[in-house]
């Protein structure tokens, strides 16, 4: 039946669209498949990669936290023992996350590979993953490490204040607002986000340095990390990503 509703919905979409994802698959085709996990510290860069990434490489972006809420507003089995455990006010089980990961995989969109963001975050959590992929025939390929200097992550995320009603985004330091604390186009006020103060990011930090640090270690055995400079400027980090994902 999704097939013939499928189908039916096809009808509906213009020819252009139609014409421009067949024209993407096609050239997709030719990509190799890989199976990237991105990890570093809150700021370290992974959400501006990520998207050039996806498109160069024509991968799916399976980003946990999303996925849990579409499999929860799906209701999907894994969805409902998801809500189950949130409601609770538990956490979620590493082997459910494994799961909803193993379900998104199957998706057409995912089927020359995937970035994962946001998992594995514990080296029980990589084992797991590792396990899943393996049953599938399947291993990751490249763990690019966004590694920065907590001082460069203080400056740059406790500098970021936003213009709420237009999202407009500033930095002290670095594209600061004409009138310090005000919007340049309304004059408004602006505001930081609760996560990017200092004492938020602390404690955020010693969470990364103590559970996800480890995964580095685990995937550097395996010789499949690439470490990458993220203090650079987005554009000379995209091109250490092409360069680590070219060997």
């Amino acid at each position: 039946m999704a097939s013939i509703s499928a189908a039916a919905n096809l009808e509906d979409v213009p020819s252009v669209d139609l014409m421009t994802e067949l024209l993407r698959r096609m050239k997709c085709s030719t990509k190799p498949d890989k199976r990237l996990i991105l990890i570093g510290p809150p700021g370290s860069g992974k959400g501006t990669q990520s998207p050039i990434i996806k498109d160069d490489y024509c991968l799916c972006h399976l980003a946990t936290g999303d996925m849990l809420r579409a499999a929860v507003s799906a209701k999907t089995p894994l969805g409902i023992k998801a809500k189950e455990a949130m409601d609770k006010g538990e956490l979620v089980s590493d082997d459910l996350v494994v799961g909803i990961i193993d379900e998104a995989m199957k998706k057409p969109s995912c089927q020359k590979g995937f970035i994962l963001d946001g998992f594995p975050r514990t080296v029980v959590q990589a084992e797991k993953l590792d396990e899943m992929l393996k049953n599938q025939g399947a291993k990751v390929d490249k763990v690019l490490n966004f590694a920065i200097d907590d001082a460069i992550l203080e400056e740059r995320i406790t500098g970021r204040w936003i213009h709420p009603s237009s999202g407009r985004t500033y930095h002290t330091k670095f594209a600061p607002p004409k009138t310090p604390g005000v919007d340049d186009v309304t004059g408004e006020p602006l505001i930081q986000r609760k996560d990017d103060t200092a004492a938020v990011l602390k404690s955020r930090l010693e969470a990364f340095h103590k559970q996800t640090e480890p995964v580095i270690g685990y995937y550097s055995q395996k010789g499949i990390v690439a470490n990458l400079q993220a203090e650079k400027p987005p554009k000379e980090v995209t091109v250490e990503v092409q360069k680590a994902l070219s060997s």
